[in-house]
């Protein structure tokens, strides 16, 4: 049976979501195609209670700390979303059988779950500066009031201190910020006694802008301060993609289809048709649209432009902010209890702007460390597993991790290409590299010295820099960059995609410029800004 809908949007995740909500509030006739995958194993056995009295009471912890299969024991580290936990690891649950990636120097994560990545987004807002927007293609004015209109749907909050100019900017509707932990509050302590000094070499402290609320929201609870964020999302304080999806499903206008691989789009006179091969049967079906907006992710886009396109442009191009970790020692904290209520979200952020005019600015998110389980850290240590464990204990109130993002351009040895192969689900494989050159290795290297020294003026001495595979920061963005020429493979500022009528695309796919800040907010903003100009378009 073939349906035929107003407007179909492809994908659940951050942005798809902002746009099938912005488009069913104004009353026309929305869907969203999505495979849907589905937490089924754990989210209904955590318990509704603080980490802490979890590991005291409850004996069953095992089959979701670990995992029913021990999932939750990784030992291999090279493979991004290796420490995803147990009841995240839905989030790349099929995305090796159907949307296979192959490459050496590339490692990127993908999503085929209900809400996307956004289902284990680390909630850091950031609004980007002028200089950001327009390095990206992005067009200020519209940008600041979309960050508003989203803030309000989601939930943003944060306070007005020395990060604010990176983060909040002057953003509207913040609920007040989250009560700080006790392993951060002496880093911030110290930071407001050098800050003068601290400043002069470029670096800012402040507290993070979070998809957190601290107030009650509609259905949605403030936090309680349980320490199970990466476990479990029971009182929805925390922002996840799937809760609009969950709410748009009330509304008469709007329809959600899972088990529906997107493979490519046909326009033609009356609309579009988009093909999808269904997960649950394996065969293909059509939908009929007037307009479609892709927004399944920077890679699924990519794929999915290339089918349509008939495999015109194999090659396309591709970003990625590199990035690191540091866990350090914070002295201060040593043989301290940590306390039962807290968050083990990135609460402080530092950033290295040496320019002072919000540019190519480096940052570095500072987390505790205790709800993640500490064998995770203790496998990367010299030691023995036994010896290890004892010490690991003893240290665990003092460490903090530092997770540090470049802010990061395209060039000739960062692409992606799409080959055919009869063996993949959809025909066809999306392969990659992503090669820094020399010059840049520099600078990133000389921006995490710079980043290391503050933290040892703060009382974090740094213990190790783990290099994650390029994929690993799970920001991607520049396969289809904005151009207003309307050349096939590009995306106008509208979100146009280039050589359609009626296709838009409301992901990153467009930018040309990945600041080290976290992308979420900003894609979905420009999402909302998309699904404007697609109603414009009409």
């Amino acid at each position: 049976m073939q349906l035929s809908y107003d407007y179909i949007v492809v994908g659940s995740g951050a942005t798809g979501a902002i746009v099938a909500n912005s488009l069913v509030e104004v009353g026309v006739n929305v869907a969203v195609l999505d495979v849907g995958v589905e937490d089924e194993q754990y989210k209904e056995i955590i318990p509704d209670k603080d980490f802490v009295s979890i590991r005291k009471e409850y004996s069953d912890q095992k089959d979701y700390f670990l995992g029913k299969q021990f999932e939750g024991i990784p030992w291999e580290t090279a493979k991004v979303g290796s420490q995803l936990t147990p009841p995240r690891s839905f989030l790349t649950q099929l995305t090796e059988k159907l949307i296979p990636f192959e490459s050496d120097s590339f490692k990127p994560m993908e999503s085929m779950a209900k809400g996307g990545l956004g289902g284990g987004w680390g909630l850091g807002c950031y609004e980007f500066s002028k200089p950001e927007l327009d390095a990206i293609g992005l067009k200020e004015p519209e940008m600041l009031r979309a960050y508003d209109a989203v803030a309000n749907h989601i939930g943003i909050s944060g306070i007005k201190d020395d990060g604010a100019p990176y983060c909040l900017r002057d953003l509207k509707n913040v609920q007040p910020v989250s009560e700080l932990e006790q392993n951060l509050s002496g880093v911030f302590t110290s930071y407001n006694i050098q800050k003068n000094s601290l400043n002069k070499k470029g670096i800012f402290v402040g507290r993070s802008a979070l998809a957190l609320l601290t107030k009650d929201k509609d259905n949605r609870s403030a936090v309680q301060y349980r320490d199970m964020d990466f476990w479990s999302d029971k009182d929805k304080s925390a922002y996840r993609s799937w809760m609009t999806i969950d709410q748009l499903k009330e509304k008469s206008n709007f329809a959600y289809h899972k088990n529906c691989l997107v493979l490519k789009f046909k326009e033609h006179d009356s609309g579009v048709d988009v093909i999808v091969k269904r997960t649950d049967t394996n065969e293909e079906q059509i939908f009929t649209c007037k307009k479609l907006i892709l927004s399944p992710g920077v890679l699924g886009t990519a794929r999915i432009v290339i089918r349509s396109f008939d495999y015109k442009k194999e090659q396309l191009p591709v970003i990625c902010n590199p990035y690191c970790y540091i866990p350090c020692l914070q002295w201060r904290m040593l043989g301290k209890e940590i306390e039962q209520k807290k968050t083990s979200l990135g609460q402080l952020v530092m950033y290295l702007d040496e320019n002072r005019n919000n540019f190519d600015v480096g940052m570095a998110a500072l987390f505790s460390y205790r709800s993640l389980l500490l064998f995770k850290l203790i496998k990367e240590t010299p030691l023995n597993y036994s010896d290890a464990r004892i010490i690991m204990q003893y240290l665990q109130s003092s460490f903090t991790i530092a997770g540090i993002h470049h802010p990061e351009k395209g060039s000739a040895s960062k692409f992606i290409c799409m080959k055919k192969d009869a063996d993949t689900y959809t025909g066809d494989l999306l392969t990659g590299q992503y090669i820094l050159s020399e010059q840049e290795i520099r600078t990133n290297e000389k921006r995490e010295q710079k980043i290391k020294l503050a933290l040892k003026s703060l009382g974090c001495q740094p213990l190790k820099t783990v290099y994650t595979p390029h994929g690993g920061s799970i920001h991607y963005a520049g396969t289809l960059p904005f151009n207003d020429n309307g050349q096939m493979f590009s995306i106008h500022s509208n979100g146009k995609l280039g050589g359609t009528k009626n296709v838009f695309v409301a992901d990153g796919s467009g930018f040309n410029y990945l600041p080290a800040k976290g992308l979420t907010f900003t894609l979905m903003a420009n999402a909302y800004n998309v699904a404007k100009n697609v109603l414009k378009n009409d």
